[in-house]
């Protein structure tokens, strides 16, 4: 065997054998992949919403691993930093419960669950047959400029990131009428009380 060939063989590597990126990635998916489930099965509809931020920071985290720094700070920014921050002025403005709520679980949790299998199994299937071939070489030249991913996101994603954006301010609006609705309601109820009295 000629040395070249040594060379060849030390350099390559494959599944069993990860690279530290590879195995960060692997780890912060976990991490991802766990607070994502208690996001959705936790009764505390703030420790929820805490839970969210961690999801969305470890995908942030896996979008670095993989040299799109651009989309990462998309990430933080638009997600964590500003659809977070909305749905926790929501609950703060509806006046959610800060404990354990029982009005949380709608009893439908068989039914949810066979749903969530059922579009994860599809995600899954789609994701891997349309990247089945294709290898990100992390450790070759940036792929992706942040000009090509400007020009890609504001191109062709432009109408869902408004169609969103008009929707969490629609949500933003309702809780601020729902919050302003309960306190036209307190006098008219201490009235009530005060009459029956």
């Amino acid at each position: 065997m000629s040395t070249h060939g040594v060379a060849l063989a030390s350099g390559a590597h494959g599944f069993l054998s990860p690279t530290g990126v590879e195995v960060a990635f692997l780890l912060v998916g976990l991490v991802t992949l766990g607070a994502a489930v208690l996001t959705v099965t936790t009764r505390q509809l703030v420790h929820a919403a805490l839970w969210l931020v961690v999801a969305l920071g470890g995908l942030a985290v896996e979008y670095l691993l993989l040299t799109a720094e651009f989309v990462a700070w998309v990430q933080v920014l638009i997600y964590v930093g500003s659809v977070v921050v909305l749905l926790l002025f929501g609950l703060m403005l509806t006046k959610a419960p800060i404990g354990r709520s029982p009005d949380a679980d709608s009893g439908n949790r068989p039914v949810a669950i066979a749903v969530a299998g059922t579009a994860a199994v599809a995600l899954v299937w789609v994701v891997a047959d349309a990247f089945r071939r294709t290898w990100i070489d992390v450790r070759g030249p940036v792929q992706g400029s942040t000009e090509v991913s400007g020009e890609m996101l504001f191109r062709y994603w432009v109408l869902p990131f408004e169609a969103l954006s008009v929707l969490l301010l629609a949500a933003l609006v309702g809780a601020i009428v729902l919050s302003r609705r309960g306190k036209e309601n307190e006098p008219a109820e201490k009235r009530r009380k005060d009459e029956a009295r």
